[in-house]
């Protein structure tokens, strides 16, 4: 990658600006930075290793979470000497950062990145930005009325096996792009989980379709450098949920464990101990909760058409239940084909590389291998918490993603949704004020 690192200058560090989009200006002072929603993804990502990363960039002024119990061991796990709040609006007005980080249940995504930036902060959100087409147009005009800038953490763009995809793509090695096959795998152990936790309940997570396959349709909107037009999508829960015979509660009271196949034993999870088990008694979360519960009412497996605003075809699925984790993705063009199986959890196999086959017409076939090495999404989380914290130079790849990168992943997911409760296909342009449009490269 082409990032620097940062200069120190008289004993004095200096913070640059954000690269496309620019959010902050340069300072001579460390970042006041706050935290809303403390649980295992918002401390784990941009909690520990911000501040083991950037400590001499960045400062938790407040952290805030709905359960008391879990932000005080937050505060503690990210070892910060910040106050810790349950009243967000007091966080805000007593502590004033300049960063708010939005990493609570996605369904409340909208109300504290709205109240952020009437607050005078800058926001950095976890995907999915929202959850619904009303939520994303509320993001969108607050945007517009406060000034401020909303930053979505699309970490996939930053490694570099997606980067070499869009490299290879914006050089035309296949011509002009056609077609798109892209199927996604979870795994019976990742993908259960989205059914354990509060991710079962599309209220919650807007369904996998939001939670999950946003990061898959923004590689496809940056991969494409084109806005999605148009959606129809087939979906239905088939396996999870009410399609057992038996059911708990959560898996350590269990009557059943010992003949379930997908109990799972939360206790040998030290932080999922500390984080959730032992704060239970404030919220009655359960980390370990059945994934046969009836009231489970996302789909399980999702088949999605898309068509682009630059013509090119999309078939898009998502399966919940697979012996291994990973994808298939080809993008067909005028001039070849460009592919690419990545094994994300699959013990068997332990490469330490990712491939892309490049086959040309009446030509020969290329692998291209790129190291697979990196932690955290193949590198991508460190290159993403960069570009944030500490950005060197411009923005080559176009890999920071603004809110409207952000409402366009979304939305493919939210008409995909929408198109399978009503069977009919859904226009991304009904949806918000947004109007998709083909980007010229």
């Amino acid at each position: 990658m082409h990032r620097r690192t940062f200069v120190k200058n008289t004993g004095t560090v200096a913070a640059g600006t954000l690269i496309a989009p620019q959010i902050f200006a340069s300072s001579f002072a460390k970042k006041r930075v706050a935290m809303v929603g403390t649980g295992d993804r918002g401390t784990g990502m941009w909690g520990v290793p911000v501040m083991k990363e950037f400590g001499e960039l960045v400062e938790f002024v407040g952290l805030c979470d709905i359960n008391p119990g879990r932000v005080q061991t937050a505060k503690q796990f990210m070892k910060v000497n910040c106050p810790t709040y349950t009243d967000f609006d007091k966080m805000m007005k007593e502590t004033k950062p300049e960063m708010l980080i939005v990493t609570t249940v996605d369904g409340t995504h909208n109300e504290f990145i709205i109240k952020g930036m009437e607050y005078g902060a800058n926001i950095i959100t976890e995907k999915p930005m929202t959850t619904d087409e009303k939520k994303c147009q509320q993001i969108l005009d607050a945007e517009k009325r406060t000034g401020k800038k909303v930053r979505v953490t699309f970490n996939y763009r930053y490694s570099p096996h997606r980067q070499k995809i869009y490299e290879l793509l914006r050089a035309g090695a296949i011509g002009n792009i056609t077609s798109v096959d892209f199927h996604w795998y979870l795994d019976v152990y990742h993908g259960a989980d989205y059914f354990r936790r509060w991710h079962r309940l599309r209220n919650n997570g807007g369904s996998l379709l939001v939670h999950k396959a946003s990061h898959h349709f923004d590689l496809l909107n940056w991969w494409l450098e084109s806005d999605p037009e148009e959606v129809y999508a087939y979906g239905a829960l088939e396996h999870y949920g009410k399609n057992n015979p038996f059911r708990h509660t959560h898996c350590r009271p269990c009557p059943h464990k010992d003949q379930c196949k997908f109990y799972f034993d939360v206790t040998k999870n030290k932080k999922y101990v500390d984080f959730y088990v032992n704060n239970e008694q404030y919220d009655g979360y359960h980390r370990d909760g059945c994934v046969w519960r009836e009231d489970i009412d996302i789909f399980d497996k999702m088949a999605v058409q898309i068509k682009y605003a630059n013509k090119v075809q999309v078939s898009y699925s998502l399966t919940t239940y697979s012996p291994y984790e990973g994808y298939r993705i080809a993008f067909n063009g005028t001039k070849g084909r460009l592919e690419a199986w990545i094994k994300e959890r699959q013990p068997w196999q332990e490469d330490a590389y990712d491939e892309i086959q490049l086959t040309t017409n009446f030509d020969k076939r290329e692998i291209i291998r790129i190291g697979n090495d990196e932690a955290g999404h193949g590198g991508g989380d460190l290159r993403l918490r960069k570009d944030i914290f500490n950005p060197q130079g411009k923005d080559t790849y176009r890999q920071a993603a603004t809110s409207r990168d952000g409402a366009l992943a979304i939305l493919v997911g939210i008409a995909a949704r929408n198109s399978i409760d009503t069977g009919k296909p859904v226009k991304i342009a009904d949806l918000t004020t947004l109007k998709p449009g083909a980007v010229k490269l």
